[in-house]
């Protein structure tokens, strides 16, 4: 086994330390943290399309019902995706600001019906 220990400097100028370990004992330290990184990559996949997409929360019980509903939970991430690239926000970011902005609107709506 093979511990390496990367440091960085965040975004606010403060210091971070990485802890890496692998059992393949000729990858570098540059190498192991490439892969590190894409295996990040798939770790915010999994995280945002089970709390940004709603693929945890699935109330089916038949296998049709299922497929659909891991369906649509891809389809939504890579909207979700789409919009985040365009606004620079991340998903959880994103999410929240959708979640005022469609709250604003209900409750204009709100008002607007008390004026009729």
């Amino acid at each position: 086994m093979r511990l390496m220990k990367k440091i960085f400097t965040n975004e606010d100028g403060s210091t971070g330390h990485l802890y890496l370990i692998t059992n393949d004992l000729e990858t570098d330290g540059d190498g192991l943290y490439k892969i590190y990184q894409k295996r990040w990559k798939i770790e915010e996949y999994h995280k945002s399309i089970k709390q940004n997409a709603s693929l945890a929360k699935s109330p089916t019980k038949t296998v049709r019902s299922q497929c659909n509903h891991i369906f649509a939970s891809i389809v939504a991430f890579c909207k979700l995706e789409t919009l985040s690239v365009k606004a620079q926000l991340n998903h959880f970011a994103l999410k929240y600001k959708l979640l005022v902005r469609s709250n604003q609107i209900a409750f204009e709506e709100l008002r607007r019906l008390k004026c009729l």
